[in-house]
């Protein structure tokens, strides 16, 4: 069963691609619609530079990007879950700093701290924190009121409950909101360095935009895709080993 779990999402792929093909072929215009074996032979003759430059540039500016949104998520996300008075002050702001246009601030913040790592790491901790925040708080809320009561009955107090009950609670929540982040953090460093860096798939995507190079454009893109998914799997294979619980009634 576990075998053919992901036959469905195989076979959709494989028919969208046939459908790309043709559509490319038919097309015959490579710069502006590659076909999915002209984009696979750019990233062959492109490996180099893609992988020894350019994708450890966006991988360090997610994974930064990603300890700091974690950090700053689970940290609101306890402090609004603990205070009444933090809830009603911080969760308008989180929700407010995403009506925040990322491709209005982003050259900001190139113009405010350069073109170094830290334009980018900011522009990834804008777009990512806040499913952390929300979906963790959340988690946090989402502990069953009468087993909390159950547990005051026997002598526990707030730090037994939040370790016993909340944080068991919310870690499949935890885990959700991870996921979803990973995404979404080098979606947003792929823009910082689209609009303002010196290396990075973001960069060269551009660079080769510039040169009406539809596969090299591509190219990077299908390798941020392709990393993507393979922290994701990597993260769920880690959430399946730790809540082992998940599932069950």
């Amino acid at each position: 069963m576990k075998r053919t779990a992901n036959l469905p999402a195989l076979l959709l792929l494989a028919g969208l691609l046939v459908l790309w093909q043709a559509g490319a072929m038919g097309m015959n215009a490579a710069y502006l619609l590659p076909s999915p074996v002209q984009i696979l032979q750019r990233l062959w003759d492109l490996r180099v530079p893609l992988f020894t430059v350019h994708l450890p540039a966006t991988l360090s500016v997610t994974g930064i990007g990603l300890v700091l949104s974690v950090g700053l998520g689970l940290l609101l996300a306890v402090s609004m879950d603990a205070s009444g008075l933090v809830r009603r002050a911080v969760y308008p702001l989180v929700v407010a700093s995403q009506t925040i246009p990322t491709t209005a601030i982003a050259p900001l913040f190139v113009l405010w701290f350069g073109y170094g790592i830290w334009s980018k790491v900011l522009v990834t901790v804008l777009i990512t924190f806040f499913p952390i925040t929300i979906t963790v708080y959340d988690g946090l809320q989402a502990a069953r009121v009468e087993m909390g009561e159950l547990l005051r009955t026997f002598g526990a107090g707030r730090w037994t409950l939040f370790c016993k009950l909340k944080v068991p609670c919310a870690l499949p929540y935890f885990f959700s909101a991870v996921k979803m982040a990973i995404p979404m953090s080098i979606i947003g460093a792929a823009i910082g360095e689209w609009l303002g860096a010196q290396c990075g798939l973001g960069y060269f995507s551009r660079r080769m935009m510039t040169q009406l190079d539809g596969a090299g454009v591509f190219a990077p893109i299908v390798l941020l895709a392709a990393t993507a998914m393979i922290a994701v799997a990597l993260l769920s294979a880690l959430e399946r080993r730790v809540v082992k619980w998940r599932g069950e009634r």
